[in-house]
């Protein structure tokens, strides 16, 4: 039984040789060494101080465009905040006179005065939401306009460089 086991290792062996990779050399390519004229370098290096030249260009711009975008933001915020408080100041003016009215009505001892307190109420609220709307309208605006100032003035700057 050990000669069975022997023989089988001794053939499970590869023969030496059989899977390895073959020995050889790679030619070598190398370039010929060629001087490049005068006139070839100095269109290389103009092209790279182009290159440079317009990056820098590039950067500055970039950097501008994100500062006129803050600015932009900026202004916009305020005067979204500036509106919703607004919006928020109206809808409790609202509110505490639609509560009013409700005691006054609820209050009332004769049908000619809950009648009479219904129609005060509605022109008082419709005057009222007249001018709150001209208020917010005026707040929106002036929220666009100021968001829009930065915007105009960097293009304007913009085109003023470039002309």
């Amino acid at each position: 039984m050990a000669e069975a086991t022997a023989t089988t290792k001794a053939k499970a062996k590869p023969a030496p040789g059989v899977f390895e990779t073959p020995k050889f050399e790679l030619p070598s390519f190398e370039m010929p060494k060629i001087d490049m004229p005068v006139a070839f370098r100095e269109i290389a290096e103009k092209g790279i101080a182009q290159a440079k030249e317009t990056y820098e260009k590039m950067k500055a711009a970039a950097e501008e465009s994100t500062a006129v975008l803050e600015d932009t933001y900026a202004s916009a915020t305020k005067g979204v905040t500036a509106y919703n408080l607004k919006l928020i100041e109206c809808a409790r003016a609202n509110t505490n006179a639609a509560f009013d009215f409700a005691g006054q009505f609820l209050a009332a001892k004769s049908l000619s005065e809950a009648v009479e307190l219904s129609s005060f109420h509605a022109r008082k609220q419709f005057e009222a939401m007249a001018a709150q709307g001209k208020e917010l309208t005026a707040l929106a605006q002036k929220a666009a306009a100021d968001a829009s100032e930065p915007i105009k003035t960097g293009v304007s700057s913009a085109l003023g460089r470039v002309v």
